[in-house]
């Protein structure tokens, strides 16, 4: 296994390594295809949590050559991804076979050509990945990875958002799990006034537009076509969403904080009341000895609250997703690893922490889960929520995460009303998207 950085990048280009120096031919899956070699090594590019897929690979599939590469999986926005795919189509070769990403907004720049080069990403639903796959995925699961209809990437895992709560603090201090956004402002409320010290969520995190917003169905990033926007932040939904927090950051009760600091363990340790927040918390930061480390026998789990008289819908935190080059000498073994990273028990089942996005390997997940005895309730709720991410939050080739860190988070250190910086929100997230190509309305 090898790791790759930016001079790595030039010199597996230079190298010319999995490129398609025989000139490429439209093939039968409807794209630009080199002369293919069944036998070929296959490399695959993953992050560190990843590796875990290609170990499982590797004992399922030992007639499968396959050379690993270690990169950062585009984390937090980094966008180095996209940016090593660039170098690789300036030197006409270097491309790797199969790739992973932490993001679930790639498929937006990766199905498209780039100065007339081949778009990277291969269409998997034009016959390279069987439909009957396709279509076992999670209901809206794949639409991060659908451009224009066809479908260029498969999911890793769903990260819907759920409600997490203490079930026996709740219990003890007589709180009921709230069922709307109200009466979680609520709760907020009493709690800060009865339980000083303890929290209901945080937002310091660069997700928590994806959590408190895009389930409020705000119109932050509407995603209307391969190269449109549609952006309003001061809609009466992104308002209520904007006007909750503001109440709950100022006392106290959701603070500024990431979940992933030392100053988070440190301080909320035993005081976490309730977490909106994706369905992998579950094994990052409460069943987590490094992090909260929830005693067995006290998380529980609520489907996503509701805004009063609404349906409930939720917001998506990351889950990853995994592309195969259209420029690959050996899509048949891409496929296969692809489809077994994705759907394969050995690894979704048996290794992921994390929530599958296919629908028969997910209700095995969840079974596997509850037989732990490490949850105080059902995990029903994390299923339900994995149907219920709102459509309206489309996956730009802009990173929300990136834009939120830079404009919204420092503006809460220092004491700025959210309602107050929802323009400012909205601007920013404008001009990034028009950086990008985007026509904004």
């Amino acid at each position: 296994m090898t790791a790759i950085g930016g001079a790595g990048v030039l010199a597996l280009a230079l190298a010319g390594c999995g490129g398609d120096d025989s000139g490429p031919t439209t093939g039968s899956y409807g794209f630009p295809q080199v002369a293919q070699d069944e036998k070929a090594t296959i490399t695959v590019w993953v992050d560190a949590d990843r590796t875990k897929a290609t170990d499982a690979f590797k004992k399922a599939h030992p007639e499968v050559p396959i050379e690993v590469v270690t990169y950062d999986g585009s984390a937090n926005g980094s966008n180095s991804f996209r940016t090593k795919i660039q170098l690789f189509d300036r030197a006409g070769s270097g491309w790797p076979d199969v790739v992973f990403s932490t993001q679930n907004n790639d498929a937006a720049w990766a199905s498209q050509k780039s100065n007339g080069k081949q778009a990277f990403a291969a269409e998997l639903s034009g016959g390279l990945v069987a439909g009957e796959t396709l279509d076992k995925f999670t209901a809206g699961a794949l639409n991060p990875c659908t451009v224009e209809g066809k479908v260029y990437c498969l999911r890793n895992d769903l990260a819907q958002a759920v409600f997490w709560y203490n079930k026996t603090l709740l219990d003890q201090f007589g709180y009921q799990v709230p069922a709307t956004w109200e009466d979680y402002q609520a709760l907020g409320e009493k709690v800060a006034r009865e339980h000083p010290g303890y929290i209901v969520g945080t937002v310091g995190d660069a997700w928590t537009p994806e959590v408190f917003f895009w389930g409020s169905k705000c119109q932050a990033n509407g995603i209307t076509g391969p190269k449109a926007v549609t952006v309003n932040t001061t809609t009466p939904q992104c308002q209520r969403a904007a006007g909750m927090l503001d109440t709950l950051i100022k006392n106290g009760t959701t603070p500024n904080i990431s979940v992933f600091t030392p100053e988070f363990v440190q301080k909320y340790s035993g005081k976490v009341l309730t977490m909106p927040g994706p369905a992998w918390y579950a094994g990052a930061i409460f069943n987590n000895p490094e992090s909260l480390n929830v005693p067995a026998g006290q998380l529980g789990v609520a489907a996503p609250p509701a805004w009063r008289g609404e349906e409930a819908v939720t917001g998506n935190v990351g889950g990853g997703t995994w592309f195969i080059s259209s420029h690959s000498k050996n899509l048949k073994a891409a496929e296969t690893f692809a489809r077994f990273a994705t759907t394969a028990d050995e690894y979704q089942v048996q290794v992921a922490p994390g929530y599958p996005a296919y629908a028969p390997a997910a209700e095995k997940w969840i079974a596997k889960q509850e037989s732990s005895g490490y949850y105080a309730t059902d995990l029903k709720p994390v299923v339900t929520a994995g149907t219920l991410i709102w459509s309206g939050w489309g996956s730009g080739i802009f990173s929300q995460e990136a834009i939120w860190a830079k404009t919204i988070t420092p503006a809460l250190a220092d004491g700025k009303s959210l309602v107050a910086l929802l323009p400012e929100w909205q601007t920013a997230i404008k001009n990034q998207a028009q950086v990008d190509g985007y026509t904004v309305q």
